[in-house]
Order: C-alpha cells, then structure tokens, then sequence
C-alpha cells in the first residue's frame, strides 16, 4: 500500500533531457521497479549517453547509480536516484540506508503538516461560515418575533374587520334584495318598452302602409280634378262666366295646396321610414349661389327686399353631397325667410362654421364642415318655440289668429334631410329682429358614420306583382271606357291607353282626340297586351298600378317582344320611379297628378320618338377595331352613328349634339366612364339612355354606382355583341321588322323563348318534393336542364360541384338553411354574384318581397307560380 505513482519533486545538479518522464509508476522503470521491491537498486558501468554531469568548466559520465526507497511504516514516500562520478563505497551505502527511515519520517511528517494546515483551514472556514449562519439565524429570529407581533395585530385588526364586514354584509344582503326588487321592476319596465316599441314599429309600419296607399288614393281623384279644374279656367270655348272662371282656378289651387301638403306628409313618411335615398355628387359652392339668385332673386324684388349672397374667403369651392335634397332644405329655408319678412335683406352666406359653434351629437367635425346661413330681418322666433318649430305640424305663429299660411312641415322635413345627408340645422334669434338658420353639413361624406350609406343592391330592386287585385268581369266592366277600337281603319294614327282611373283614362282618350289621334283604353295589362300585339299602336301610354298584371310586368312583356319592343311607352304613375321606368325601355315617366304642361309633354315626346326620323347614336370606344365592330353591327339607314376615341370627345359631341342613345366603354385613356357620366350631370347635359358596354368584372358597388346614370350594362363575352344590338335597338326604339334580316335574325333569336332557354342549367330549391318534381318536369319540356336541391345547404353543395348553373328558383321557407340565409351565401361568392336568382314563396306580404330583393334575389314571384309569368321573367334575367 502506499504511493502507485512517483514524480519528480526535487534534483540537485541535474539537467533535464528530452524525452525522459518525470512520472513513474509502480515498477515502471528503476524508480517503479525499487518502490515495488522495497529495495535498494545499484547500477555500475552506466553507458555514457545515459546521464551527464554538468559545471561551468565542462561535463562528466557519472559511472555509478544507486537507486534507494525511503518509507514511513512500511509504505513507500518516495525514492532518492544518486549518480555519482565514482562508485559509492560500502559505507556510503550503509549510512544511505540508515538515512532512508528518517526521511520517511520527514515526508511523513510534512505530509502531516501539509494535511493538518489544510484541515485547519477547513476548520477555519466552517468556523466563520458557522459564526455567519448564527448571525443570520439571530437576524431572521428577531425578523420572526416581529413578524410574531405583527400578526398578532393582524389578528385584532382582522376580528375588528371580520365584524365589520359582518355588519357590511348584513347591509348587503339588504341592499341585494332592493336591487332584485328593482331588477324585477326594471325587467317589468323593460318588457314594456319593448312591447311598446313593438307597438310604435307596427303603428309605423300601418302608417306608412296607410300613406302609401292614401297616396295612390287621394292622388288618383286629384289628377282628374287638377286637369279638369285647370281645363275650366282656360275656358276655351268661352262659355263659363268670370266667376265661375275664377271658382274653377279656387278648385284649381286648392287642389294644388292639397297635392303639396300630401307630397310633404310622403316626404316626411318616407325619411322617418328610411326609404328616402340620397345620391352623393361634387357640388360647387359658385352654382348653389347663382342657382339662388336665379330662383328667389324675383320673389324678393317683388315683395320689396333685398337679396344678398356672400361667401368667406376661405369657403371651400365644393362639398360632396346631394344636390336635390341640399336644394330643398335651402329652398325652404328661403322661402320661410321671404315670407315672414316685410322689410329688410334676406342673407345667404356660405363659410366654415364660426369658432366654439356647437355641432351636438351630429358626429360634424368642424374642419370637414359646410355653413350655409339663411339670415332674415322677419318676425323672429321666440326662444321658448325654437325647438317646437322643428316638429311637424307645429309654427311658431300659433293659435286661431294665424297671419301666415302653411303646413308647419317645411322645418321638420329640412331637419331629417339634414340628417340624412349628415348634417344638422341650427337657429339663433330674436322676437322681432329676425332669425338665423344655419345647415351645417360635411364637405365630405363619413362612409362610416353617414346615414345616407345605401346597401348595394345585386340588381334593380323593383318587385313586380302580378295579381295586386283579383280581376273579375264585372271589376273589368266597371273600369272601361268607351274608346275608339270600333272605328280603326288603316293609317290611322293609334295610342294605346292603359289605365285603371276611369275618370283619368277619360281625360286621355280625349287628349289623344284634341291631339289628332285615335285611341285604345283598357284598364288590364293582359287587355294592354293583347291590344299591343293585334293593332300595333304608335304609342302606350301605362300606369304601373294595375288590376291583375301589374304596369312593370307590361312594360317588360311589351318591350321583351320582337312585335312591341319599339313601340314608345310613356308611364304615367304615382310612382316616383322614373329612373327605373327608363332603365327597362319607356321613353318617360310623370308622376300623378299631372298638369297639363306634362301631359302635353307625354304626348311631344311620344309624338317625337314615333315620327320615325332617323336616330342618332354616340360610341365612346378607345379600341378601333372593337368601334368599328360596333358601328358597322348598329348602323343602318335609321341610325346615325358618332364615334369618340377618348372622354373629351365625347364631351365635345355631347355638347354639340343631342344623341338617343350612348354606347360606352368604361376603360377609356383619358377618364374612366363613370367620371365621363359624373361630368355630363355637373354640367347638367342632357343624358340620353347610356349602355356600358365594357369587358371589366365589376363589383356589386362599382354596378350600383354605374346604374344611377346608365340604363343597361352589357359585359363584352361571346354573346355581347348581339346583346348590345339588342338593348340598343330597345332603347332607339327601333322596328325589328325594318332592320336588314341579318340584324332581325340576331334579335329573334335572342326573343325565341325556346331557342333562349333551352340547355340552361336550372337549379331548383325547394322542400316541397311534389312542388320539385312538377317543376322539374315543366322545366324539362321547355328543353332546360334542372337540378333539385331540398335546402339551402343542398343548393349551396350542389353549386361548387356545378359552377355553370344559368338560374336559380330559390324557395324562401325551408328547413336547415331558408331561402333568405342561402341567397345571402351565394351572393358572398365573387362567382356567384351575377348569377340570376328568381325567389319563389307562398307569402305574398309586401314586407317579404323586399326582405328577397334586400338578400340579393333578382326578382320574386309568388305561388302558386304563373308558368307564363315564370318564363318571361326567366327569359329577361338569362340575359340581361
């Protein structure tokens, strides 16, 4: 035991060589070898390269080696290697060996040394790492004992606190039962609001209902009576005497107030309903200003005031707003300041609102606002009536003594078009100094916050009903006249009357006698029809509300004919929906009660468009080849045809000339198309039918946007160019059956109901199996090809695995996904958003109609479905 492996601690004049260890391990060379046999170890004649003794005087071969272990108690300390110059004589080697065991004792006892100092120190180190551990522990006790007392004053504090929160709690629950109380009271009151607010949704909704169907009522009795009454004061035969003459013009403008107090009391029904829509256009602030002048600029000369109008130097140079509706609160505004002034100036300024004005809750701000002041020198407005003045039917002149006239609408109607166009109306005056009113409104409108945002719509949103009345003879008995069918002869000039007012239709049978025409009166569209395709009228003179086949349903029968199309119809209506009568054909619209200037009007432009002069057309096409495809498929003796490269030509020859018709193309060098329609409206030119005839995917809001100023909107695809001919021709009116055969060829083929439909993929969705199959089968014999889903969610898989479906017969009440909720999807899709839809629904409700048309279905047809009915409308929407 002991040592296993020595090295080297200590030399006396020996020089290190290469190559030599200085580790040995147990009998590992001389030095292992006597640590191993405990025994001394002498080596005689030693080779001279094996060791040499060096001085400074030169070096030496030591000639002997003794190699000697020391130990301490039998285990091995160390080994001593001795080179001397001579060999060591018996005695040196006794007195070495003699030597050996006290140097065991000496490394044994510095080994010792060594180990206790170490130990020592270990001592050392964990005497002061102990010392530090006891200071530590005095500190966290004396942390402790605090800590002790602290919690017990913990403790107090928490009982004291235990017993106020009992105390607390205790009021609490006192508390919680006042508020379960007032819960349950305020749930009470809640339900009744709501049961209330039900109430008020349901009296609205009668009252607008009422107003729409008093409107059709009062205004029907009020179009004869203003025509005849305006008939007898012209007193053409000079039979009646002064003051009968003068009784007739009393009837006359009696009748005119009460046709205004019925327009405001619409007008105001329809803002409070939401039905009122607004069209956002640049407005310049210099035409509203001269537009005033010219208007109002004679009533204040000839009451004797003066007219000023002025604007701030910083006023902005246009706002974008509705012109219409801006016109007509101004316009009242005006006119209130003319009449409750005698004397003094009338003001009109136009500014940025004045600094710390109150704009309220209207979300104006006032860096992105519009002032336009209406400042008078009148009877002023008491401050306790400033508010009452806003609510309908209320004046500020009040009482039985009144001194001015009037419905108290005017304000209350300004007031909602302001806040439909974003704005607000405010008032400052004084009793007998006169008033100020301001309508602040944003330069631009928030699409964020604006009330007038509309939903776009997938397509037109008239509904057109086919059986409004139930038709019986003795219904169709009562409402004919007599007319002129019995006495046609060849090269008569005829217009057909299609009208349900017997009274009114009376009036037009003798315009159309006093204008040098015959005329056909019938109060049916199905007679309309009939009578249209058997004598061929030159003209149609249509209402929309209609016994049986509604107006609109006429108008598209007659217009979807190759026989009819070109004969002009002019609808006459209380209908305010000119624009959607011109989109689907008609040459004009007027609404009832006519005067006689808009009758004689109907009649010019009927007149006009039937006198078969040669129409004129404009193309706007950048791309020469695509011009001249579509001046050579249109032109013909009957049609001059205009070209224009670029915006600015065609608003050169727009000004220059006066065209029937406008083919245009969106993708213009110079100007997009729509900015090309926006200008033409600013510089208030008279806009003919427009046809956009583009290749661009548009967006439903793009469509939208495009559909205020264009009557149709061709997509250029494989069968574009034969349906541009078509709308065209519809829209000049065109007789098919004089256009070369070619032309004519292309049209019928287009108008053959077979030839349109056969090979569509139809898609029919309803959960009425017998409904399916019965449909299916008609479907099939008409040459279409159907497909049946029994959902919502079924059509909707069936469409991704059949992207090519022509049409869709939605039904609206089904299980698992409705009609309503499947429409909405399909429309999300890019893919799907043309795609025509024709919802099909046992509820005939008026509500219901709209609900289709505001999920995205084209149109709407109620059951059981008229199948010839079905077909036309199907035949419209498959290209359109």
């Amino acid at each position: 035991s002991g040592r296993t492996s020595f090295v080297l601690k200590g030399s006396y004049a020996y020089t290190k060589r290469k190559n030599l260890s200085n580790v040995f391990e147990l009998g590992e060379g001389l030095v292992g070898q006597a640590a191993l046999e405990k025994q001394q170890i002498l080596l005689k004649n030693v080779p001279e390269d094996y060791l040499r003794v060096t001085s400074g005087l030169g070096d030496q071969v030591p000639r002997f080696i003794c190699v000697t272990p020391f130990s301490y108690e039998d285990q091995i300390k160390g080994v001593i290697e001795l080179g001397t110059l001579n060999e060591m004589t018996d005695k040196e080697l006794e007195y070495l060996s003699l030597a050996m065991p006290a140097l065991g004792i000496s490394v044994q006892t510095a080994d010792s040394r060594t180990a206790l100092a170490r130990a020592l120190q270990e001592a050392q180190k964990l005497a002061e790492e102990l010392q530090t551990q006891q200071e530590e522990l005095r500190v966290s006790n004396e942390e402790l004992e605090e800590q002790t007392q602290r919690l017990g004053q913990s403790e107090q504090e928490l009982k004291s606190q235990q017993e106020e929160l009992q105390v607390t709690n205790e009021e609490l629950e006192e508390k919680n039962e006042l508020l379960e109380r007032q819960k349950r009271a305020v749930e009470l009151a809640r339900k009744d609001i709501e049961e209330k607010a039900e109430e008020v949704a349901l009296a609205s909704k009668y009252k607008s209902e009422f107003l729409a169907n008093m409107s059709h009522e009062l205004r029907t009795p009020l179009n004869s009576l203003l025509l005849l009454a305006q008939g007898l004061t012209e007193n053409k035969e000079g039979n009646l005497s002064p003051e009968q003459v003068h009784s007739a013009q009393i009837i006359h403008g009696g009748g005119n107030d009460l046709l205004n107090l019925i327009n405001e009391i619409l007008a105001l029904s329809k803002i409070e309903a939401g039905r009122m829509d607004v069209q956002i256009h640049s407005v310049k602030i210099e035409d509203l200003m001269e537009s005033y002048r010219a208007w109002f600029g004679h009533m204040v000369e000839k009451k004797g005031l003066a007219l000023e109008l002025t604007a701030d130097s910083d006023c902005p140079t246009t706002l974008s707003s509705d012109r219409k509706r801006l016109d007509q609160i101004v316009k009242n505004l005006l006119s209130n300041a003319i009449k409750f002034t005698e004397v003094g100036t009338i003001r009109v300024h136009f500014g940025r609102p004045i600094a710390g004005t109150n704009l309220g809750r209207s979300g104006l701000v006032a860096a992105n606002c519009l002032a336009i002041a209406v400042s008078d020198t009148g009877i002023g407005v008491a401050h306790e009536k400033q508010k009452l003045i806003f609510e309908a039917f209320q004046q500020a002149e009040g009482g039985t003594a009144r001194r001015y006239g009037g419905t108290g609408l005017g304000l209350s109607i300004s007031r909602e078009l302001a806040r439909l166009l974003g704005g607000k109306i405010g008032i400052t005056s004084e009793l007998g100094q006169g008033s100020t009113f301001t309508l602040y409104l944003p330069l631009s409108p928030d699409t964020e916050r604006a009330p007038f945002k509309r939903e776009v719509p997938s397509s037109p949103t008239k509904v057109h009903s086919t059986s409004r009345v139930e038709l019986t003879k003795e219904t169709v008995s009562a409402l004919q006249i007599e007319d002129d069918r019995e006495h046609l002869r060849d090269g008569d000039q005829v217009i057909l009357v299609i009208e349900d007012d017997p009274n009114f239709a009376k009036i037009l049978y003798q315009s159309c006698h006093d204008k040098g025409f015959k005329a056909l009166v019938t109060p049916t569209g199905e007679a309309g029809l009939e009578l249209a395709s058997k004598h061929l009228p030159m003209a149609v003179i249509l209402d929309l509300r209609l016994p049986g086949m509604d107006g609109w349903a006429v108008l598209a029968e007659l217009k979807a004919s190759t026989r009819t199309r070109h004969i002009p119809v002019h609808v006459v209506s209380v209908e305010e929906a000119s624009a959607e009568a011109l989109r689907q054909g008609a040459v004009g619209h007027a609404t009832k009660p006519l005067t006689k200037e808009s009758l004689a009007e109907a009649f010019r432009k009927l007149e006009e468009v039937s006198a078969g002069k040669p129409r004129r057309l404009l193309v706007v096409e950048d791309d020469p080849d695509q011009r001249q495809r579509t001046v050579k498929l249109i032109g013909n003796y009957d049609v001059q045809v205009d070209e224009a490269e670029t915006g600015k030509q065609a608003l050169a020859a727009m000004r220059a000339n006066t065209y029937d018709c406008v083919v245009l193309d969106l993708g213009l060098p110079d100007m997009d198309g729509l900015t090309l329609l926006e200008l033409l409206e600013e510089e208030g030119l008279a806009t003919p039918p427009v046809i956009i005839h583009t290749a661009r995917d548009l967006t439903r809001e793009q469509e939208a946007g495009l559909r205020e100023h264009a009557q149709s909107i061709v997509i250029k695809d494989v069968r574009s160019q034969e349906r541009l001919l078509d709308e065209v021709s519809l829209f000049l009116h065109r007789v098919v059956s004089r256009m070369p055969e070619s032309k004519r060829q292309i049209i019928r083929n287009l108008h053959d109901t077979d030839e349109l439909l056969r090979d569509k993929k139809i898609m029919v969705v309803d959960d009425d199996m017998r409904t399916v199959f019965a449909m299916s089968q008609f479907l099939s014999g008409r040459g279409m090809k159907p497909l049946k889903a029994e959902n919502g969610a079924k059509a909707l898989e069936l469409l991704e695995k059949n992207s090519d479906i022509d049409l869709v017969l939605m039904d609206i009440m089904m299980p698992v996904m409705d009609g309503y909720e499947a429409i909405a999807k399909i429309r999300a899709q890019d893919k799907f958003r043309r795609l025509p839809i024709i919802a099909l629904t046992a509820k005939a409700m008026k509500e219901d109609r709209a609900k289709c048309i505001a999920a995205g279905a084209n149109d709407y047809l109620s059951k059981p479905v008229d199948q010839s009915r079905l077909i036309s409308i199907m035949r419209v929407w498959l290209y359109r």
